[in-house]
């Protein structure tokens, strides 16, 4: 346990760092060469998927138990909610028309601890939230370089599948493949306040978890 609070102290200050800092550098930099504030606010959102929850999600066997990961991202959750709370956003990737960035770290929660806790299938919590965090930020970056905006299109569909079939192979085998391209397909939809970051996660986790989950029902039967 003490690895674990010292492996969590150490992201939590990592995930700071980089959403305070690092971030807030690059959102300056960009701008300041021309970048419109609106696409250097959503290429920063992507780099915090892929280096924050991305990262920390391939490193979870690195704990013992789910009890510190899910901790820290239910902390995370409140160090986001509390500046749109003051109407201080961190203006740098946090924007006023949507809390998508909470509804990510609250997602990655649930999965965590539902995989882990609950199922014991950690390999397909990892997948799913890697889909949300790698997958959605290939699909985001590639739009955001053609469109210049949040928006939907195919082409950005096409690039999350490239990256979350093989991911989803490597994890969890060909089940995890197909709920990777599931997922390339789901993120597409989306009716908010509802977004990706709740609809990828979720519907790809039951794809991979159904068979644990349809077993006793059929051995009832």
């Amino acid at each position: 346990m003490v690895s674990d609070l010292i492996y969590g102290a150490a992201l939590l200050a990592w995930i700071v760092f980089l959403s305070y800092y690092i971030t807030r550098r690059l959102y300056e930099r960009w701008v300041s060469r021309g970048m419109a504030p609106t696409r250097a606010v959503y290429y920063n959102r992507k780099i915090i998927h892929i280096l924050a929850g991305g990262l920390v999600a391939m490193l979870l066997p690195l704990f013992s138990s789910w009890v510190v990961p899910v901790a820290m991202a239910l902390l995370l959750a409140v160090f986001l909610y509390a500046p749109r709370r003051a109407g201080r956003l961190m203006y740098w990737f946090q924007t006023s028309d949507n809390a998508y960035e909470i509804h990510f770290t609250l997602s990655w929660a649930l999965i965590v601890f539902v995989s882990w806790a609950l199922l014991d299938m950690l390999n397909a919590g990892i997948a799913a939230v890697l889909f949300m965090a790698f997958g959605d930020a290939a699909t985001g970056i590639v739009r955001n370089a053609l469109f210049g905006k949040r928006t939907k299109s195919w082409w950005g569909n096409l690039a999350m599948a490239v990256v979350s079939i093989p991911l989803g192979y490597a994890y969890v085998g060909p089940l995890g493949a197909l709920a990777g391209a599931v997922a390339s397909v789901v993120e597409h939809f989306e009716r908010p306040p509802i977004d990706d970051n709740v609809t990828v996660p979720i519907a790809s986790f039951l794809i991979m978890v159904s068979p644990k989950l349809v077993a006793p029902l059929l051995a009832v039967l």
